[in-house]
């Protein structure tokens, strides 16, 4: 049925300015400072590319879109890269439903670093937010450090859920990025609807079981109610009693 549902998918990316959702999703930026973890959102969501200086804190952005009946907002957290700021963010992995973990491909230390990344992350977010790894840069393929198999490999030792390269600079992936993310919890979020409503029927049915024993026991019992109430009766045990 999944399987049919994703095959059957369809959407349509919405205004920023959209205001009423079925579902809202909080997604976290993290990685190292100068991988181009803002640029990389400004031009998925905006369509915009421009030289920023590094995020001091965090950057706030929405993307919207509609996937088949349900109007889905992304409210996605950019935050800063630098050791001097790690534990001022500590607080924005809460809550998060994705995370996306950015290095350069051009720059293996950030690459490196992405384990220091997914252990902040284990401590301070849920144990099953979904994850993808983006190798950015990769207009800069004369310069790579970290190859593409690499990262694949990578993300495929760590389970995480997808791994992209992108370039925030010509736009390659960046869009798509959002829109897949946003499918990866859409469909998680059928999941858990399928779940819980395959609990309440289950809840429902030994319900309904344990009436229908009930039921059958009642049944069962009434001739030696019957029985009971006529010999109370005729030996005048309890006057004006009756044995129901």
């Amino acid at each position: 049925m999944e399987e049919k549902i994703k095959k059957n998918i369809k959407y349509e990316i919405l205004p920023e300015d959209f205001k009423i959702f079925d579902l809202c999703f909080k997604i976290i930026i993290i990685g190292d400072s100068g991988v181009g973890k803002t640029c990389l959102t400004l031009q998925g969501t905006k369509n915009i590319f421009q030289d920023t200086n590094s995020t001091v804190g965090f950057e706030f952005s929405n993307f919207n879109l509609k996937i088949n009946d349900k109007y889905i907002n992304l409210s996605i957290w950019d935050t800063c890269g630098q050791e001097i700021y790690r534990s001022l963010i500590s607080g924005f992995y809460r809550n998060c439903s994705l995370a996306m973990i950015v290095y350069s491909i051009t720059d293996i230390k950030s690459f490196n670093n992405i384990d220091s990344w997914i252990k902040d992350l284990k401590i301070q977010s849920s144990p099953d937010v979904k994850i993808i790894l983006i190798g950015n840069k990769c207009d800069l393929n004369d310069i790579r450090q970290v190859s593409k198999e690499k990262g694949e490999m990578f993300c495929k030792d760590n389970n995480f859920t997808m791994f992209f390269e992108t370039s925030a600079k010509t736009g390659f992936n960046t869009k798509n990025l959002f829109i897949e993310a946003a499918k990866i919890l859409y469909f998680e979020y059928l999941n858990v609807q399928e779940k819980k409503n395959n609990i309440i029927n289950c809840i429902n049915e030994n319900k309904n079981n344990n009436i229908k024993g009930v039921n059958n026991n009642v049944k069962n019992h009434i001739p030696v109610v019957k029985k009971l109430k006529r010999e109370v009766i005729q030996d005048d045990v309890i006057p004006n009693q009756c044995i129901c």
